[in-house]
């Protein structure tokens, strides 16, 4: 015991020289060494700390491994071994664990993927709903996990509790945290995506609840007459039948612009920015769409915006139209409008299967289907949606 004691005692000593007990014992200040360049080292202060001399790309460094405190001796052995391992590979495991320290913290790194995608959200609204939902239902819970410490049971602690509630939402938020799981992977802080490994540990959706509620296309016309019975606002009456009208989604109806609009020729030309399938769409415009048009430009609010919202130069939103459908008693979401015309187009038309997905700009993923479809069948599309129009406005389609 003695000799194992000794100040500064020489590095050449069999592996393991030291015991626990050696090592509990060990208060006089010094130097006790071990096998792999380890030793302990004890400060006149009393501190005691593990430090461990390596040869690093034909450097001699010295790295501390903790607290003799809160590392055994055995960790403190199994830490130099490894990093003996590396050095002989050529690595750095200096370097290595000061990068270790540097990796961010899930919420860190949720912020930080979401300031990168900046420039590539589709709208401010998505932008604020990629954070809001980890905010409201990740952070509480993996928010401080180191980001390369997170595992499958962790993203489950998330996921279970709105997985069958909210399912819709638990499906965003997991595709949220594999977005940020994927950058770290990029960033060398992790090897998988613990997002995508808890699909068998997780139920299957029942998928036919999160489709949009839509309304049969024989009650539509009764659904236009009483918005247009209702107290709702000018705006809003026009901007719901312009997209049952046009069969587009909520975003491209509240988004539209004036310069996109050719009323005269009949036509709306939607920018590819704005289209889900990142590809411009051009919508053949009814005679009723087109009146629509010329009592809007009436109520202007001095913008370009075609439906205004109360505040200048904001678009109508969404909430006031599904708001509208709600107070009226009907059980329809917005967006439920395109199913109600697709179906009306299958049952009732002769129009072709790709006139009636063109008409809702869906993108054809059949590559010998597209070949075929160089054309987007404007003036075809134009006749369908004369008669959708005269169908919704209570006319007989025949």
């Amino acid at each position: 015991m003695g000799e194992h004691m000794a100040r500064d005692v020489t590095p050449r000593r069999p592996e393991k020289a030291l015991t626990a007990q050696s090592v509990r014992n060990a208060v006089e200040p010094g130097k006790y060494f071990d096998g792999n360049g380890l030793y302990l080292l004890v400060k006149p202060n009393g501190a005691r700390s593990w430090v461990q001399r390596i040869v690093i790309r034909g450097k001699r460094r010295e790295m501390g491994l903790g607290s003799a405190s809160l590392v055994s001796l055995a960790e403190a052995r199994e830490a130099a071994l490894q990093n003996r391992k590396v050095a002989r590979t050529g690595g750095d495991p200096i370097q290595a664990k000061q990068e270790a320290l540097t990796v961010l913290t899930f919420e860190e790194a949720a912020r930080k993927v979401h300031e990168m995608h900046r420039p590539t959200w589709r709208s401010p609204k998505h932008a604020a709903q990629f954070l809001s939902t980890l905010e409201t239902y990740a952070f509480p819970h993996i928010g401080a996990l180191k980001v390369g410490d997170i595992n499958t049971s962790d993203v489950l602690r998330v996921l279970s509790p709105i997985w069958t509630e909210k399912p819709e939402t638990a499906r965003r938020v997991r595709q949220r945290i594999g977005t940020v799981m994927k950058w770290a992977v990029a960033k060398g802080w992790r090897q998988d995506n613990p997002a995508e490994a808890i699909s068998q540990a997780l139920p299957k959706h029942d998928r036919s609840k999160v489709h949009r509620r839509a309304l049969p296309y024989q009650d539509v016309s009764t659904f236009l007459a009483a918005v247009q019975a209702s107290r709702a606002g000018k705006v809003t009456k026009l901007a719901i039948e312009f997209l049952i009208l046009t069969a587009t989604r909520s975003g491209e109806t509240r988004g539209a612009i004036w310069s996109e609009v050719d009323v005269d020729a009949g036509v709306w030309t939607i920018p590819k920015e704005r289209m889900k399938a990142k590809k411009e769409h051009r919508v053949p415009l009814s005679p009723r769409a087109q009146e629509i048009l010329t009592e809007a430009r009436g109520l202007s609010d001095g913008s370009d915006l075609v439906f205004p919202g109360t505040k200048r130069g904001r678009p109508l939103s969404d909430a006031t139209m599904s708001k509208l459908a709600r107070e009226m008693g009907f059980e329809v979401d917005i967006h439920g409008f395109r199913t109600s015309f697709r179906t009306w187009a299958q049952e009732q038309t002769d129009a072709p299967r790709e006139v009636a997905e063109a008409a809702l700009a869906h993108t054809i993923r059949n590559q010998a289907e597209a070949a075929y479809a160089r054309s987007d069948l404007f003036e075809r599309r134009r006749t369908l949606m004369e008669g959708w129009a005269s169908m919704v406005g209570g006319e007989s389609s025949d």
